[in-house]
């Protein structure tokens, strides 16, 4: 896939600020720019999101790359993958989301949060009560108001990268151990 719209031209101090941050531009960003108010807004927004501290920092970043691994986000897994080296997450954990089923290194509560993140991306939504229910019980209000709402905001991103033909960079490859595959489900094309 190729981007669907042509990078614009960032401003020198904000392409200035995402080298310093990320080694790269991000290309997602220079697709949005050809609207600056909503690419604006939509990295304000990031930011405020990724600011939130509710919600333990690991289970919402395997809860992104669940969401960008079923969306077929590619960006979102290599960025994602690379910001938890940067915060010093778990990576053996970390590279394992996108095949977390068949995985055995991931804790009852991590199980749960992929579970759910996943039942959020689908369409229509497949939460029960029941592990709502068990999140909530074992993260209480705040976190599990903070990591639901977190959720939301990586299916915005992660469905308009992919729908604007936004791939990987290669961030991921700066990492030490590389990130699993998803495993093809019988009926459904590999996503890159």
């Amino acid at each position: 896939m190729a981007l669907r719209v042509p990078k614009a031209e960032l401003p020198r101090e904000l392409k200035e600020n995402m080298i310093k941050q990320l080694g790269a531009v991000p290309e997602n960003v220079e697709v949005l720019w050809h609207n600056p108010t909503v690419a604006q807004d939509n990295l304000e927004f990031g930011g405020k999101v990724g600011a939130w501290d509710a919600a333990d920092a690991s289970l919402k970043s395997f809860a992104h790359m669940a969401v960008a691994s079923q969306v077929g986000c590619s960006w979102c897994l290599d960025v994602g993958y690379f910001q938890a080296q940067n915060d010093n997450l778990d990576l053996a954990k970390a590279s394992q989301v996108p095949c977390w089923r068949e995985s055995e290194v991931f804790t009852p509560l991590e199980r749960d949060v992929l579970e759910y993140s996943e039942a959020m991306t689908n369409t229509p939504p497949t939460v029960t009560d029941a592990l709502y229910a068990g999140l909530l019980d074992r993260l209480g209000q705040t976190a599990m108001i903070e990591l639901t709402a977190y959720i939301a905001y990586v299916n915005l991103a992660t469905r308009a990268n992919v729908a604007n033909g936004v791939e990987s960079q290669g961030f991921s490859s700066a990492c030490e151990i590389s990130p699993a595959s998803r495993p093809e489900k019988r009926g459904e094309a590999a996503t890159g």
